[in-house]
């Protein structure tokens, strides 16, 4: 069994030859269960990649082959969109999975929330408008996501997302509802938690994952989610009862559009129809979302009296800073009294007055510091009286 730097377990070569034929894996870069996420170089081009490993050796594995292929096939289904992740392999054997992914430089969205610990209105707007044109050509296909989070959006080099962990999507047929409890606590909506707690609810379907998209804009923004409580219990009866708030002085300084976005998504109730509010199709919502998305960073009607006063301004601008280099340089007094050699009005005058009273200039690079100024003799040419010129002629 071989073996890493790291003490991790590597695949046996005998049981990958294809992968191992075409891809050279290198450093770890996550872990999940079962799994673990490698750097790998594709050995004809150099290209890198990601490629997840999965054990099926271990017993407590059952079912996961299973959740693998259908992750498989639906990655295959919304393959070709800039904003999810591309599946460039896959390598079976007897005891392991490969999946080759394309490699996202910038880690998980979640990661670089952390570091920032907020986005400005602009990013999140980026951010936003990505996913929903993700999650419309996903629920196009007829896919639900169920497990929109931060954790599972990735950031490529130019920090664009990619939509990526589709283990608990499902394909459904138009008039299909699910009842099943997956996703993350924090992120579920509140009719997915209603079809397990009460019974005799109707199942959910596509608007949970819009429900996500609420909490991931919500989280983005501030810095928290909407509904967090150290007490699961507390969180679950707040989402299920939609209890939020934009409080202050977080949301202060946050302009209504993203708050107007974040209303519709995170809405609860039931249609006549059984369905959620916060939509009537898939295609629907992400119309809706990327329409206010985009309607916060549309540029303002044109004003004559506004651009004229603007034109102005910048040509006052302009002027000022060419007026910049006439402008003489404020002299400190702090300054001059500890050294007035710092400052350039009185350094000119110093040397004028120093080339005037020694004959010469004492200049650094040449074996002698500016004190030197204050440390030779004054030279003897200067008008003297006639009684003192013999006598200074004799001296010399």
């Amino acid at each position: 069994m071989a073996v890493d730097d790291d003490g991790d377990v590597l695949p046996d070569r005998d049981a990958a030859k294809g992968f191992y034929a075409k891809y050279e894996p290198k450093e770890v870069l996550g872990r999940g269960g079962c799994s673990v996420v490698r750097r790998c170089i594709e050995k004809e081009t150099g290209q890198q990649f990601a490629a997840k490993i999965i054990d099926l050796s271990d017993s407590s594995t059952d079912g996961v082959y299973e959740a693998t292929m259908r992750e498989v096939e639906v990655l295959r289904l919304v393959a070709g969109h800039p904003f999810i992740i591309e599946l460039h392999d896959v390598f079976e054997s007897s005891t392991f999975i490969f999946l080759v992914f394309e490699l996202c430089e910038h880690g998980e969205l979640f990661d670089h929330l952390t570091t920032v610990v907020t986005l400005s209105e602009k990013k999140t707007k980026v951010i936003m408008r990505q996913l929903l044109e993700a999650l419309a050509h996903v629920h196009g296909k007829g896919i639900v996501h169920r497990d929109l989070k931060p954790e599972n959006i990735l950031l490529d080099d130019n920090y664009n997302i990619k939509l990526t962990d589709f283990g608990f999507a499902k394909v459904l047929t138009p008039s299909e509802t699910l009842t099943e409890l997956c996703g993350t606590p924090g992120y579920l909506a509140p009719e997915l938690l209603r079809c397990n707690m009460i019974e005799g609810s109707p199942g959910y379907g596509h608007p949970v994952d819009l429900w996500a998209c609420g909490v991931i804009m919500y989280t983005l923004l501030v810095g928290c989610p909407p509904f967090w409580h150290r007490k699961q219990m507390v969180m679950i009866r707040n989402i299920m009862e939609g209890k939020y708030s934009f409080q202050s002085p977080e949301w202060d300084d946050i302009t209504d559009t993203p708050k107007d976005l974040i209303s519709i998504t995170l809405v609860v109730g039931i249609t006549p129809s059984g369905c959620s509010p916060r939509l009537d199709s898939p295609s629907r919502s992400q119309i809706i979302g990327v329409t206010l998305v985009e309607k916060q960073y549309k540029g303002r009607p044109f004003n004559a009296k506004k651009m004229f006063q603007f034109g102005i301004m910048c040509v006052r601008a302009v002027i000022r800073i060419q007026r910049l280099r006439f402008t003489p340089e404020p002299v400190s007094l702090a300054v001059t009294r500890v050294d007035p050699y710092r400052i350039k009005a009185l350094r000119k005058v110093i040397d004028n007055c120093a080339f005037r009273v020694y004959g010469h200039w004492v200049k650094k690079g040449e074996g002698q510091d500016r004190a030197a100024l204050f440390q030779n003799y004054p030279k003897l040419d200067f008008p003297r009286s006639p009684m003192e010129a013999p006598l200074i002629v004799g001296q010399s």
